[in-house]
């Protein structure tokens, strides 16, 4: 099976979770970081899933799945510990839905990512091999979780901002761009210089970048190799 890989927002979307188990709680977590509009149908939460009901950062209904919790919902997971339950919840709904251990009941699988502020990369092996796909993460982890890589990538959003707004031609827009990624300045991020790099990377952008904006200026800008 060939999936399409693609980052969904789920800001204020109903979402559902059938469980109230370990894995529905790591589902969980995962959604509230979205800004979702969380359901959880459960007759019993684990004891963190209960602190977040507590905070009201979901709505619990403490029984079993009924077909009218599907109403209005945009994405569903089934994680309860009943393999026949949860298939039964997923051929109910014609929308996103994921099975916990189930790939071929999914209309869409998770994949094991690693998340640095507004910097994830996921790896998934079409469910082929959940572990092979968690020790690539893993190694991931060590490349890119630590570092700055999470202000750098803040940085680069205004950055890019600033570039693109600028009136010089899209040849300088282009290299200015490419400085950011080159190996020399993702290596000084990840040995921890990232006011290095921020500073090379402003000192190459013209205070003036032109006489008129309709006036396309050469300057000079630092370079990587």
């Amino acid at each position: 099976m060939t999936y399409y890989p693609v980052f969904l927002n789920f800001t204020n979307k109903k979402c559902l979770i059938v469980g109230g188990g370990k894995v529905a709680q790591r589902k969980a977590i995962k959604l509230l970081e979205t800004g979702a509009s969380l359901t959880i149908v459960a007759p019993v939460l684990t004891e963190k899933l209960r602190q977040l009901k507590d905070a009201d950062m979901f709505t619990h209904k403490e029984r079993t799945f009924m077909r009218e919790d599907l109403d209005g919902v945009f994405m569903i997971i089934a994680a309860t510990s009943d393999k026949q339950v949860n298939e039964e919840i997923a051929a109910q709904f014609s929308g996103l839905v994921n099975v916990v251990d189930s790939p071929r009941q999914c209309s869409f699988i998770v994949p094991s990512s690693v998340t640095s502020g507004d910097l994830t990369i996921a790896v998934s092996t079409s469910g082929a091999s959940p572990a092979l796909a968690s020790t690539i993460r893993r190694e991931l982890e060590v490349l890119y979780s630590k570092g700055e890589f999470s202000d750098y990538v803040s940085f680069l959003r205004a950055y890019r901002q600033r570039v693109l707004d600028s009136y010089v031609g899209a040849e300088i827009k282009d290299a200015l761009l490419k400085q950011t990624v080159c190996k020399e300045s993702v290596e000084a991020v990840r040995a921890g210089r990232l006011e290095a790099v921020r500073a090379r990377l402003l000192q190459g952008i013209p205070k003036k970048l032109a006489l008129d904006k309709y006036i396309s200026i050469k300057v000079s800008y630092p370079t990587c190799h």
